[in-house]
């Protein structure tokens, strides 16, 4: 087989990136720290947010729930109605822990929106002074809720905290 030279050209040496000057490394830290206060803030917001929803909807399904008179449909509604609950509760609890995980770039920022979800949660089954209750004893979906956010929220930040963060 006849053989073909081939020349050996050395390739050129990689440029290195111009040099960023002091002023340009300041002022992407102080966006990058804005960015991350703003995403914090935004997370904390969302999760007392969803709670408010969460309480809304377990006392309109509940009520829907109780108004049904028996059989076959009126038990699929509120099977329906407790497993979109409970379903939902997971996934928008899910969708913001991991927002405030992204945008806050700390392992801890699960505790940014947890926190005021456990807040509003907390003062939805306090009895007001004009004796009104988000959330009552015999609503049982109300409680499915409670403990899937509680769970989701736990299983999520012992993820977050526990595990060690992926070396780039």
């Amino acid at each position: 087989m006849p053989v073909v030279p081939m020349p050996v050209v050395s390739e050129p040496p990689p440029t290195e990136p111009p040099a960023r000057s002091g002023r340009a490394d300041a002022a992407l830290r102080v966006a990058g720290g804005v960015v991350r206060v703003a995403g914090g803030v935004v997370a904390a917001w969302a999760g007392g947010l969803v709670a408010v929803l969460d309480l809304i909807f377990a006392t309109w399904a509940w009520e829907v729930v109780k108004g049904q008179s028996g059989g076959l449909a009126e038990a699929l509604v509120g099977t329906a109605l407790t497993v979109g609950g409970i379903g939902a509760v997971v996934v928008l609890a899910i969708l913001v822990t991991s927002f405030a995980h992204t945008t806050v770039a700390n392992r801890w920022a699960v505790a940014l929106p947890a926190l005021p979800w456990f807040v509003v949660v907390v003062a939805g089954a306090v009895r007001t002074a004009e004796g009104d209750l988000a959330l009552a004893g015999d609503n049982v979906l109300g409680l499915g809720m409670i403990v899937a956010g509680a769970v989701t929220f736990a299983v999520l930040g012992f993820r977050q905290v526990v595990v060690p963060p992926a070396v780039d």
